[in-house]
């Protein structure tokens, strides 16, 4: 699945079932290499998301401080 079509909560699910593989002793080590490379697909996707977020609560912050303070 394409990290645009996911939400945040299903990205970070997704990154908690790579590390679970990752530390079984069941680990294909064949698979390793995809299984860290979506890992940090989902973790830069994570990242952004909450930079977003972040920005977007900061500009209804100073928002809601204009207005109150009109």
């Amino acid at each position: 699945m394409e990290t645009k079509e996911l939400s945040y909560k299903e990205a970070v699910a997704e990154l908690e079932g790579i590390v679970r593989k990752m530390e079984s002793d069941s680990c294909d080590i064949d698979l390793l290499t995809q299984y860290t490379a979506r890992a940090l697909e989902l973790l830069k996707f994570c990242k952004e998301r909450l930079l977003k977020t972040d920005k977007d609560v900061e500009a209804c912050l100073e928002q809601l401080r204009t207005a109150l303070s009109e």
